[in-house]
């Protein structure tokens, strides 16, 4: 499998032992180890920010990269690697962003956010509209793994056309969360409501499936067009 046409991975959770991904640096060094095999040239990964059960912070975060980074030259992998976070749309956030506390950003102004997949938030847009109004981007992780939201395709298009903008897990295309996640994906593929692509990757179990994924011949096409944007990052 060659994702050279990505090039840019967005959204995956490498720094060891920060949230529930990567659990050791041994670990970290190997899956990135794949991701350049796979054809990845950078990877900005995400730790989870969600405060009741991950309490990263920026100097968390940057402590980690460093290791990591670290650790890439003295097994020689040479790919670039940088380091946002995947922002919880909780009380947090907003907290964070009363007090003007900078975000860390996948690139410029865009962060990646994320809601519960098991319970629907009833504040969803007004928590978008306050990231939108302190000045970001919300990219909204995976929109196709919120069940609960299946078939309620009016929501999704009221979201987009506020100025949320999509990201798609590349596993959500093959039924690797569900059948459900599968058709959600697809129709939002189809609507051309996605701006990027991650792995989402969290451990080796991602990866093997990742090394064997058929890409759907419409991501193919917006990957081809520049409709996907990663190759911006």
């Amino acid at each position: 499998m060659d994702y050279s046409l990505i090039g840019t991975d967005m959204h995956s959770h490498l720094i060891p032992g920060v949230d529930d991904g990567s659990p050791d640096l041994e670990t970290s060094v190997a899956l990135i180890r794949n991701f350049k095999e796979l054809g990845y040239s950078k990877l900005i990964t995400t730790p989870h920010i969600l405060w009741d059960l991950y309490k990263n912070t920026p100097e968390t975060i940057e402590r980690g990269l460093d290791l990591l980074r670290n650790a890439l030259r003295e097994n020689q992998i040479d790919i670039e690697i940088a380091a946002a976070a995947e922002y919880f749309l909780d009380d947090h956030i907003l907290e964070l962003l009363q007090k003007k506390e900078p975000l860390l950003t996948i690139k410029d102004n865009l962060v990646l956010t994320e809601f519960s997949t098991m319970h629907q938030s009833m504040s969803m847009k007004n928590v978008l509209f306050d990231v939108l109004m302190a000045g970001y981007q919300p990219v909204l992780a995976h929109p196709e793994r919120y069940i609960y939201l299946y078939k309620k395709w009016d929501l999704f298009h009221e979201i987009k056309d506020n100025g949320i903008l999509f990201q798609l897990n590349l596993l959500s295309v093959t039924g690797g969360y569900g059948s459900r996640v599968q058709e959600i994906a697809q129709y939002l593929l189809d609507h051309d409501f996605y701006s990027f692509v991650g792995t989402d990757l969290h451990h080796e179990g991602h990866m093997t499936r990742l090394k064997t994924l058929e890409i759907p011949a419409k991501l193919q096409e917006l990957l081809t067009n520049g409709r996907i944007l990663n190759s911006s990052l």
